[in-house]
């Protein structure tokens, strides 16, 4: 527990602090990024016209507006996340648009959502940070009613995504200290082994389970993508403790890392991910 408890304070310091910050001001390049997995869950959930939609770490908001807008004024969709930077973000565009969304500012692992509310729960790259897979999942089920959907996409191996990690593995002989990624742990890949997830979702009381490979191809504009690479990730949350110098060599050895990834005016890799999809069990 004492284990846990330690994950859940070095996330939410992570995510309400520089990290938090910094997908902010990302904010416009990372959704044009991703928004193929956008589309896709708005397409998932179109179907519930009316309903109730929570959007498990929700970021900035904008995949939880996209779906409000699909399922028109009478829908209820709800947006929570950890970080107080994106929730603030995320409740501002709200008011601006005038949707039917409201944001939650807690951990879904832990935070006392009404019973059996939403008919569908879903994420964009959301659901892998939480200490305790199984206690998060099941707080979650209790959140939905009997039969509601989960839909979520997740990454794939580090293999299998080399982009993501092209600025650790080129910054790690100028930045020693930079952590390692433990695939048992909660962090971007935690979800990369399909049979993990399985058994968690089936320990916390989802059924249906059907979880399939998508590629997608992303981009975004070249010229942000050194911000990009000193912002966000392992990388951009070492930067700040280093020396100018270092920082300088950091940028030119990892820009030139990305070089195959650059196509003219534009940065281009391929998502390897999984989408998951799975049932709320009916209780017996």
């Amino acid at each position: 527990m004492d284990g846990a408890r330690r994950t859940d304070d070095e996330q939410a310091a992570r995510w309400n602090g520089p990290a938090g910050h910094a997908w902010v001001e990302g904010q416009a390049v990372l959704e044009e990024m991703f928004r193929p997995f956008e589309e896709m869950l708005v397409e998932a959930v179109s179907p519930l016209r009316g309903g109730r939609v929570l959007d498990v770490g929700c970021g900035t908001g904008g995949t939880t507006l996209a779906v409000a807008r699909k399922l028109g004024p009478e829908s209820r969709c709800v947006g929570v996340d950890i970080a107080e930077p994106v929730i603030a973000a995320a409740r501002a565009r709200a008011e601006r648009e005038g949707a039917p969304v409201s944001f939650i500012r807690d951990d879904a692992q832990e935070h006392a959502f009404e019973p059996a509310t939403f008919d569908a729960l879903i994420s964009r790259f959301g659901v892998m940070f939480f200490s305790d897979f199984v206690r998060a999942f099941t707080n979650l089920r209790r959140a939905a009613r009997d039969g509601a959907v989960l839909r979520v996409i997740v990454w794939r191996s580090p293999a299998e995504n080399p982009f993501m990690t092209t600025a650790e593995r080129a910054a790690a002989p100028l930045l020693p200290d930079l952590p390692v990624r433990r695939p048992d742990e909660p962090g971007q890949f935690a979800f990369a082994d399909p049979d993990r997830v399985r058994s968690i979702l089936a320990d916390s009381g989802w059924s249906g389970i059907d979880i399939r490979p998508v590629d997608v191809e992303c981009a975004f504009p070249e010229r942000e993508l050194v911000r990009y690479f000193t912002r966000l990730g392992p990388v951009g949350l070492a930067l700040p403790g280093t020396d100018e110098q270092t920082r300088a060599r950091v940028v030119e050895t990892v820009r030139a890392a990305f070089e195959p990834f650059v196509h003219g005016s534009d940065v281009r890799f391929t998502a390897a991910c999984w989408t998951v999809g799975a049932q709320a069990s009916t209780a017996p």
